[in-house]
């Protein structure tokens, strides 16, 4: 492909990249910019400022370091935001990824969106090496959804979920539990992903940013939903992994998957395989911490990849045992300043 470099440091790294607690970090998520088109009340506050383009990587820059990390042993690679679909040109950043795919030094490339975006941009994602997505939505009703998004659409969401499958990519419902607002639509929502062959994962409220609001209201623990809803369905354990957080059951009465990820009641710290990039080239090693390694500086100093692999090393040497995620009701303050935005669902 013209213009696009091979993969850094001319091969893989047969020792991979292994934290000081023997975990091998196996999966990169890469946050392409800070910007979304919707304002979601767990996530953002609606008078957002958002960084000036020029602190953001290239998308040059963006492949270049994912594809240093792909070089250490990085088998997954997920693209996130804000929504990653409204930065520009983003689908060469997709197709120049996916030529790992095709060497097989990566296993996957996806995506997390809002699906905005998806009926523009669906079947090119699926020509870019793009197998299966996941998509944000709490909330079926059209109301409701434009409350929680202040921004958005649920039509076009829906009709964008309608076109990533026409493109055959497998589709996952991603939806925040949130006390109050949706708690009463579990079952609908297992209902709709479950009825069109698509997984369900219920997430947790994360302490992440200020969002104008109480987040101690919006807090719904996940064992609280899974005891409501075994009351209407049979949950059986399932071993299923995606190489996320999320833990998976099977729904008897549905044959379909529903995963929860909860970094509150219990968290996945133990067996975490991932770190996160985000658009300006900071490497956070913890979603729940903030220690975090510049990129960036080595990125640039030198075009030789030595200098920007010694610092991947040295980052993932520092990645801590687990995150400090905690609902403080006393002083009501994010367990950490950067909204999720930054760092990348």
């Amino acid at each position: 492909m013209s213009g696009i470099t091979e993969s850094a440091g001319g091969g893989g790294d047969a020792g991979g990249l292994v934290d000081p607690f023997g975990r091998h970090v196996s999966y990169l998520r890469v946050s392409v910019t800070d910007r979304c088109d919707f304002r979601c009340v767990y996530c953002m506050s609606e008078d957002m400022t958002f960084l000036p383009k020029k602190d953001l990587l290239t998308l040059e820059e963006l492949d270049r370091l994912c594809s240093a990390f792909v070089a250490k042993g990085v088998r997954k690679l997920r693209i996130t935001g804000g929504e990653p679909l409204v930065r520009k040109n983003i689908l060469w950043l997709m197709k120049a990824l996916g030529r790992h795919l095709e060497t097989g030094a990566l296993d996957e490339l996806t995506l997390t969106t809002n699906g905005s975006q998806l009926m523009k941009h669906a079947a090119d994602l699926a020509a870019c090496g793009v197998r299966r997505i996941n998509v944000s939505l709490d909330t079926l009703d059209p109301d409701r959804f434009k409350a929680v998004t202040r921004w958005g659409d649920l039509a076009t969401v829906m009709d964008g979920i309608a076109a990533a499958e026409k493109a055959g990519l497998a589709v996952k419902i991603n939806a925040v539990a949130l006390k109050g607002v949706n708690e009463d639509e579990i079952e609908d929502l297992i209902r709709f992903a479950h009825g069109r062959g698509a997984d369900l994962t219920l997430i947790e409220t994360m302490p992440m940013g200020d969002i104008d609001g109480d987040r101690t209201e919006q807090y719904l623990p996940l064992s609280i939903v899974r005891a409501r809803l075994m009351d209407r369905f049979t949950l059986e354990d399932s071993p299923y992994r995606t190489g996320g957080p999320a833990r998976y059951v099977t729904v008897k009465e549905t044959g379909g998957r529903l995963g929860f990820i909860t970094p509150l009641t219990h968290n996945f710290c133990e067996s975490c395989n991932r770190v996160r990039l985000t658009c300006t080239g900071t490497l956070y090693m913890c979603l729940g911490q903030d220690d975090a390694a510049d990129l960036r500086v080595p990125l640039r100093s030198s075009a030789d990849d030595r200098v920007l692999m010694a610092a991947i090393d040295a980052a993932i040497a520092r990645k801590p045992k687990g995150h400090d995620f905690v609902i403080d009701r006393r002083s009501r303050k994010p367990a950490v300043a950067r909204h999720m935005s930054l760092t990348g669902g």
